[in-house]
């Protein structure tokens, strides 16, 4: 893990390596849940995020430093 961990250490590595975007989904270090990115700061190298699935009373949103993210997957829009 702490090679993935070292390569979110700077904000154009962020860029060229993970792509990250909104309604991206994450998993992060010490977490099994899968969590759904909401907004990214690369400046500040922050992000949030909240678990997915949603809660139906809702789903806390929480700030989390990028160099928690562990492995991410890209949203696929779906058109059935």
């Amino acid at each position: 893990m702490s090679s993935i961990k070292e390569k979110v250490t700077k904000k154009d590595e962020i860029k060229q390596c993970f792509k990250l975007g909104q309604g991206d989904w994450v998993q992060l270090i010490n977490h099994d849940e899968l969590f759904q990115v909401i907004g990214i700061d690369l400046d500040h190298q922050k992000c949030w995020v909240r678990k997915w699935p949603l809660l139906p009373k809702g789903t806390p949103v929480i700030e989390i430093s990028l160099e928690e993210i562990i492995c991410f997957s890209k949203r696929e829009n779906k058109s059935d």
